[in-house]
């Protein structure tokens, strides 16, 4: 889950006027402070623009996944203008995040049940012989998963996300359980289990 923007290439230009160090600095750190773990944000282009004491805030994100979100602002101030820019980008990655998050959300029907799984006590494994009752077993933690039909790339999203280390699905091209995981390097593996 991407919790912050480090080393974002970050383009500032402006327009009618000279920009100085302290406002680029505040754009900068602007677009750096956004915290959403979706869409992820690849490069940003911030324009500032004065037009007849109107200060106009333009911030262009291109995202993974061929996303472009961008957002403009007019003020009377250069500050309030981006900064007011900023909040408009967050709702809409928001907004974002929120429509992809209800389509792939799995209903009722598709999710699996599995069976549960049983741990024992080391001690009740090393003699079982001695016991006349069967050991009771204690849950650690049951997980319903569904498992979907889909390609390696909507899986790589879903592995984006959510917090889960895999996703488990079926795909769509070869009709077999795959599982995709991210790896040390921060890479994506997919590895088939059958098929």
């Amino acid at each position: 889950m991407q919790t912050a923007n480090i080393n974002l290439p970050i383009t500032v230009t402006v327009r009618h006027e000279h920009v100085t160090d302290a406002l680029r600095e505040h754009a900068i750190k602007k677009i750096e402070s956004l915290h959403l773990d979706y869409p992820r944000i690849i490069e940003a282009k911030i324009i500032l623009d004065v037009q007849k004491n109107r200060h106009i805030a333009e911030i262009i994100l291109f995202c993974a996944n061929h996303i472009t979100i961008e957002a403009h602002t007019e003020g009377k101030d250069m500050y309030v203008a981006l900064d007011e820019t900023i909040e408009k980008i967050a709702r809409r990655m928001r907004k974002h995040k929120t429509r992809l998050l209800k389509r792939h959300r799995p209903h009722r029907n598709e999710s699996i049940r599995h069976l549960e799984e049983r741990f024992f006590k080391a001690d009740v494994l090393d003699h079982p012989e001695d016991s006349d009752v069967d050991p009771l077993p204690f849950v650690v933690h049951p997980e319903n998963y569904a498992i979907r039909t889909m390609f390696k790339e909507d899986a790589i999203m879903q592995l984006e996300l959510s917090d889960r280390p895999f996703v488990l699905y079926k795909s769509a091209r070869r009709d077999c359980l795959t599982i995709v995981y991210r790896r040390k390097d921060g890479e994506y593996a997919a590895l088939n289990i059958n098929g």
